[in-house]
């Protein structure tokens, strides 16, 4: 990737604050810190993924990456990863989706990754269904993030606070022709690249599997 040169300085500059994978019992790895395996971009504008000093990296028009490794499809489960915003930066893990290769996924929801972006929807909001204003972290700093889908309950945590507790509907519609916006049977995870200005690393993804 001709950023990757530029990129790993910033990534190298922080600390992580959240936790690593080892020692955390049931939790498996979904990203190996050194390629894409288990992964799988969209078709549109793939060069906005890419690996970068052990970290997912994007920077680029819009482009999902999405996970496709054998730990898939996921119902129940206990979700976190190392997210680092830079100024201005907009991105998103969705989950409970499924592979398209162009769009904004359409199913699932999105857990939004905003600290400084123009749009007020900020990091950890269950988009655009029950929005964070002020996550209490900043850019340029890692944070963790965790998503914890239980039958149609769905918990939202940043540095292990609760910024999200919400329970689907039983009988909750779609949001609209384009986004589902509720739970599905079981998914998978997407990363989204959002557009050129918006540079955002992602490390130490990993997922526990929760009973049903």
């Amino acid at each position: 990737m001709v950023f990757t040169a530029l990129l790993v300085t910033a990534v190298d500059a922080q600390e992580s604050t959240g936790p690593s994978a080892d020692g955390e019992a049931g939790f498996v790895a979904l990203f190996d810190g050194n390629s894409l395996n288990g992964w799988q971009k969209a078709e549109e504008n793939a060069d906005a993924w890419g690996v970068a000093a052990g970290t997912l990296v994007c920077k680029g028009k819009r482009c999902h990456l999405f996970y496709v490794g054998d730990e898939a499809p996921f119902k129940n489960f206990h979700f976190k990863a190392e997210v680092m915003t830079t100024p201005g930066s907009n991105a998103g893990i969705y989950f409970n989706t499924k592979y398209q290769p162009t769009g904004w996924p359409k199913y699932g929801y999105e857990c939004q990754v905003n600290v400084s972006h123009r749009d007020p929807k900020k990091t950890s909001s269950l988009y655009a269904v029950d929005d964070v204003a002020d996550p209490g972290v900043k850019d340029n700093q890692w944070y963790t993030q965790e998503i914890i889908v239980k039958g149609r309950h769905v918990e939202l945590k940043v540095n292990g606070k609760t910024l999200v507790d919400y329970t689907e509907p039983a009988d909750k519609q779609a949001f609209s022709a384009d986004f589902e916006r509720r739970l599905s049977e079981a998914g998978t995870f997407a990363l989204q690249a959002h557009d050129p200005d918006s540079v955002v690393y992602f490390r130490n993804l990993r997922v526990k599997k929760l009973a049903d």
